[in-house]
């Protein structure tokens, strides 16, 4: 087959991926010199802990499997199975991750409990103040900014794979063909657009009632830290934003304790995780009104700061970069993924939300598999 894909961010590789290693040939087409979106701009984490049960759950453990096998086939993804710890530093907190555990899923999930003295000899890093942490042995991570690159040099040495960069997709003609800006007609079985936070123009005409919709987040990087970070952390307020966690013991953690108020603002949880270069990749914030702020706000990053020095008992090395990025969520935030039929042979795939990095390999598979690639 032939088989075009739009949009080279890591859903649209990863179709891509899919459908060269089933032995078709691509035609992968990118608005931008190359992908700088959300795919970019995230933690690179590989996130199974806090899916809530079922789809998104199997979503994510399968997507596991398969970064850890393409991991294996392109080195230069930095994959690491680092797992995870989440914090905590209240009784209440500790409620909820010992209700984590108990869960019938928690063994498929790698959930373990540890204690301070636990914590300390599995991650020397974190010196504050704790009461324990929920580790996930099956969390991963990658590294964000060249994942992508990495993925088409590989897909480039298939020679069944073409990159078309500083294009954009303009129309569909014919049911299964594109035309992009510079005027040429890309024609074959099938087309797969995984369009990200883009929702207008093409998106927008083939979809008008598309049930996305765009969420943006703001993060930063530090320099190298100096020493090594064995696994990504995460704090208790994460235990809020991830639908895992749900239940009484969460709900009299959020009675009992409110969230400093520029975290509430923002909907904040904290992430870390380590770079290849040993600076930290620290977030993040969720802001669902558009239309969004042009500006990064400053408080949100006080407060990272403070709580990402407080797990580590120490300083943050100097912020070297801040941004803010943009991804589209399902609005029914249950479904993994909204995929749609939009022409005889076009498909629309998009809205993975905060789940994109983590579940695009198993997205990419389950749509290959029902194109019946």
């Amino acid at each position: 087959m032939r088989v075009i894909v739009i949009g080279a961010g890591v859903l649209g590789t990863m179709h891509a991926w899919q459908a060269v290693q089933r032995g078709h040939e691509v035609v992968h087409i990118e608005r931008e010199a190359e992908a700088r979106g959300a795919s970019v701009r995230n933690f690179g984490l590989i996130w199974v802990s806090g899916r809530a049960a079922g789809e998104e759950l199997a979503t994510a453990l399968r997507a596991r499997e398969l970064w850890e096998e393409i991991g294996a086939a392109v080195p230069g993804l930095g994959f690491r199975a680092n797992g995870s710890l989440t914090a905590v530093t209240t009784e209440a907190e500790l409620a909820v991750a010992r209700a984590a555990l108990a869960r019938p899923d928690a063994a498929a999930r790698g959930f373990r409990l540890l204690t301070p003295g636990e914590v300390r000899a599995a991650e020397p890093a974190l010196r504050g103040e704790l009461l324990g942490a929920l580790a996930c042995d099956r969390d991963a991570a990658v590294e964000p900014r060249t994942a992508q690159r990495a993925l088409r040099e590989a897909l480039h040495r298939s020679g069944r794979y073409t990159f078309l960069g500083g294009r954009e997709v303009r129309d569909v003609t014919g049911g299964n063909a594109v035309r992009d800006d510079h005027g040429e007609l890309h024609g074959g079985d099938a087309v797969v657009l995984c369009t990200g936070a883009w929702l207008g123009g093409l998106a927008r005409e083939l979809a008008p009632d598309l049930p996305v919709r765009r969420v943006r987040l703001q993060m930063m990087q530090t320099a190298p830290l100096g020493e090594r970070l064995t696994t990504s952390v995460a704090d208790a307020d994460s235990f809020r934003y991830y639908p895992a966690y749900d239940g009484a013991a969460l709900d009299a953690m959020a009675a009992a304790q409110a969230q400093p108020p520029a975290a509430a603002e923002h909907k904040m949880q904290l992430l870390m995780v380590q770079r290849a270069d040993g600076g930290l990749t620290i977030g993040d914030t969720h802001e669902y009104a558009e239309p969004f702020a042009f500006d990064v706000d400053e408080a949100p990053y006080a407060h990272l700061a403070s709580v990402a020095e407080a797990l580590l008992g120490r300083p943050l090395p100097q912020v070297r970069r801040r941004w803010a990025g943009v991804y589209a969520q399902c609005v029914d935030t249950s479904r993994v993924v909204h995929r749609e039929r939009v022409r005889d042979a076009v498909w629309l795939v998009t809205g993975p939300g905060g789940r994109g990095m983590t579940c695009s390999p198993a997205i990419a598979e389950t749509t290959a598999n029902e194109l019946g690639w």
